[in-house]
């Protein structure tokens, strides 16, 4: 399938499907795709463009970017097709999902990770701490290492993709009303509970990690 020259309107979004289009039909996991050069020649637009476009599809899961060899494929299954629903959920209807997901990651990760695994863990509680208790960014890469000590790819893809829909959710439903701090103790209590490899505490620790977020978000939307 070959690709064709973007229209001028919304570009970066029919770049990005332009290269979903690739990925359910040309591309296989583990291919090198075109460069960002090659890609702006063939698509008709500017570099900057393919960047943003490439950009949205790492963070979905799809590519992975590697320094200094390039982009790949790292997944042709796309879950926003179904996740993109999450866009007309309820914010407490995706809190309940999230705890249900990181719960059941915390189950698996005390069985399965190993001890990079929680290297990643104790360096992101190092970043949360570093970065004060409004580290989002940190915090998000902490439940993403609980989630992908699970080795379980697809697990990974599919939050990694609901994280942002998540977050999203959480903007658009409360705006500038305020969220509770980082607990870094519970944080820590997750930690140790995967690090014992007791999968019953891990999922008591998940939960009681988020059970504190939820209140405060059934109180701000007034449920």
């Amino acid at each position: 399938m070959a690709l064709r020259a973007a229209g001028r309107h919304s570009l970066v979004d029919t770049v990005v499907q332009q290269l979903r289009d690739q990925l359910a039909g040309e591309w296989s996991v583990g291919d090198r795709i075109p460069t960002e050069h090659d890609l702006a020649e063939q698509l008709g637009v500017g570099r900057n463009t393919v960047r943003e476009a490439v950009r949205v599809l790492v963070h979905a899961g799809l590519l992975e970017s590697r320094q200094g060899n390039g982009t790949f494929v790292r997944s042709t299954a796309d879950p926003s097709a179904v996740l993109r629903t999450m866009s007309h959920a309820g914010v407490l209807d995706i809190l309940e999902l999230r705890v249900a997901l990181e719960a059941e990651a915390a189950r698996l990760a005390a069985v399965r990770r190993d001890e990079a695994d929680l290297g990643r863990l104790r360096d992101a509680l190092g970043a949360l701490h570093e970065h004060g208790d409004r580290a989002a960014d940190a915090d998000l890469d902490f439940h993403l290492g609980v989630v992908e000590a699970t080795h379980n790819t697809t697990f990974a893809e599919v939050y990694r993709f609901f994280s942002t829909q998540m977050h999203e959710s959480l903007v658009a439903a409360l705006g500038d009303r305020e969220m509770p701090p980082i607990d870094f103790t519970a944080h820590e209590a997750l930690v140790d509970a995967v690090e014992s490899g007791d999968p019953a505490a891990a999922e008591q620790a998940a939960r009681a990690l988020l059970q504190v977020p939820m209140d405060v978000v059934r109180r701000l939307v007034g449920r």
